[in-house]
């Protein structure tokens, strides 16, 4: 039976992409550092989406001492393999040539198209 990862809200996925950015385990300092320019959260704020994180099974938290460390439970890849698959069934009716369509008319350049089909035609996706 195939396990469904539930889709994150944005945040918490920006909070992830951090996480799985670093070595685990990861210090919150790591992550705080990692979304500073592009996500920049108060402390309180990183802390309660760490802990939504741990909540949902997407992280561990390992304390040390006063400061805690946090490890992701569900690799990258495992989370967009499933979050590909919802798209597909839910926004394309699980069509493959209305996601084809959608994709390639989604402002992909042409060498990012050509690309895809080379991994497509390689069997590396």
């Amino acid at each position: 039976m195939e396990t469904t990862i539930r889709r994150l809200p944005d945040a918490e996925l920006e909070v992830m992409q951090a996480i799985w950015a670093c070595e685990p385990p990861v210090a919150r300092t790591d992550i705080n550092a990692i979304l500073k320019d592009s996500h920049p959260m108060a402390l309180t704020t990183l802390l309660t989406v760490l802990t939504r994180l741990s909540e949902k099974g997407f992280v561990q938290i390992q304390k040390d001492g006063r400061s805690a460390r946090y490890i992701p439970m569900i690799a990258r890849q495992d989370y967009l393999a499933q979050q590909s698959r919802c798209f597909v069934q839910k926004v394309c009716g699980g069509s493959l040539p209305a996601f084809a369509a959608a994709l390639c008319d989604s402002g992909l350049t042409k060498e990012e198209l050509a690309l895809l089909r080379e991994l497509l035609e390689r069997g590396a996706l």
